[in-house]
């Protein structure tokens, strides 16, 4: 049997963290290893060896006592480099998504999302996905409309195939999905992926959405 996925949760509401819990326990590969109500602890348990727990995914809540989610997250990055972030947050607020993201975070839920988007979300970023609320996915799509438009003769453009499947990364299809919606199979899509962030120099979808819209690759599609 795989490994599970293992889990850390870092929210400070106790009973929003016993209802992540019971969601996770309805998934028989996630387990949650870990949870914590600060960043401080979370980051403190991180430093000790003997009884450290190294997560697959966190799931990090922005509105935390003392230091919040956006702070800690670097800090995350630094202790658990291989761990998925994904953001669980009440905060539908332009300047935290695009903050959020451009930190590198792999996913942004809101916290009026549903067991089962949690958990997809969860499956959706170990997959190589980007896990977006629908609004924030359709927050980016706008974004990336309307903005002025930036050139950028030394970047490294992509093909007019990868602009396609970052636009669906983008509106928060799987793998699997984008496969199928342009008939080519999961091996290509993820191919294809993987060169979409060796171009544009980042780690995850959603830097790699948030660094196109930067660099105006989208320009084509208003």
């Amino acid at each position: 049997m795989p490994n599970k996925i293992q889990v850390m949760l870092v929210e400070d509401s106790e009973i929003y963290r016993k209802a992540v819990s019971r969601a996770i326990q309805g998934d028989d590969q996630i387990e949650l290893i870990s949870q914590f109500g600060t960043a401080e602890f979370a980051l403190r348990s991180l430093q000790q060896m003997s009884t450290r727990k190294e997560p697959d995914v966190l799931l990090l809540d922005l509105n935390l006592p003392s230091m919040n989610g956006l702070e800690a997250i670097p800090y995350f990055q630094q202790a658990i480099p291989d761990t998925k972030i994904i953001i669980l947050t009440q905060s539908d607020k332009e300047a935290d998504v695009l903050d959020a993201i451009q930190k590198g975070t792999n996913g942004y839920l809101l916290k009026s999302a549903t067991n089962k988007e949690i958990i997809e979300g969860i499956h959706t970023v170990m997959n190589g996905g980007a896990s977006l609320d629908s609004r924030v996915a359709g927050f980016i799509l706008q974004t990336m409309k309307h903005a002025p438009k930036k050139k950028d003769t030394d970047a490294c453009k992509l093909t007019s195939k990868e602009q396609e499947i970052l636009s669906l990364i983008a509106e928060g299809m799987e793998q699997q999905e984008i496969g199928a919606h342009l008939h080519i199979s999961r091996n290509t899509v993820a191919t294809h992926i993987r060169h979409i962030y060796q171009k544009l120099e980042v780690p995850n979808a959603p830097a790699a959405i948030n660094k196109a819209h930067n660099l105006g690759l989208f320009s084509h599609q208003d």
